[in-house]
């Protein structure tokens, strides 16, 4: 499993030139997305995410595969590893879904406090007569 340390230092020299050709495409295709390399040429948004996603996602995998030496690690120790990284991705996307949630309440909540009435008469209330209470100390007791 050992490599010598010339053939180690190839490995890493390898990675981190991969990792910076990712980089790389990333800002390009950031910069082309946004048309500000050719004008007029933009990408959706949704398009944009999802690949910066996975070359970021492939950019972690190869940092934690060779630098911190996963690749050598029993597959035991790896799940042990993998498992919290997927519940704090998936804590992750349960929190903005449900503060989106909470944001559309409050818009939808918003509205309904700004909506203007029709103008209607409004009847003030009919009068009532007032009840006196009168306290009688004599008959009490």
């Amino acid at each position: 499993m050992g490599h010598s340390y010339e053939k180690s230092k190839k490995i890493a020299f390898k990675t981190i030139n991969i990792l910076g050709l990712i980089t790389i495409v990333e800002v390009v295709f950031a910069l082309a997305g946004k048309g500000y390399i050719i004008e007029g040429v933009e990408v959706s948004t949704a398009i944009m995410a999802l690949v910066m996603i996975a070359l970021s996602l492939t950019k972690a995998y190869l940092i934690v595969y060779e630098f911190m030496h996963m690749k050598y690690e029993v597959p035991a120790l790896v799940k042990t590893v993998l498992l919290p990284v997927g519940l704090l991705i998936w804590a992750v996307i349960a929190f903005f879904t449900e503060g989106n949630t909470w944001l559309n309440y409050r818009s939808n909540l918003k509205e309904k406090n700004e909506e203007k009435v029709e103008n209607r008469e409004v009847k003030p209330p009919a009068k009532q007569e007032s009840m006196i209470l009168i306290n009688d100390h004599n008959n009490l007791g």
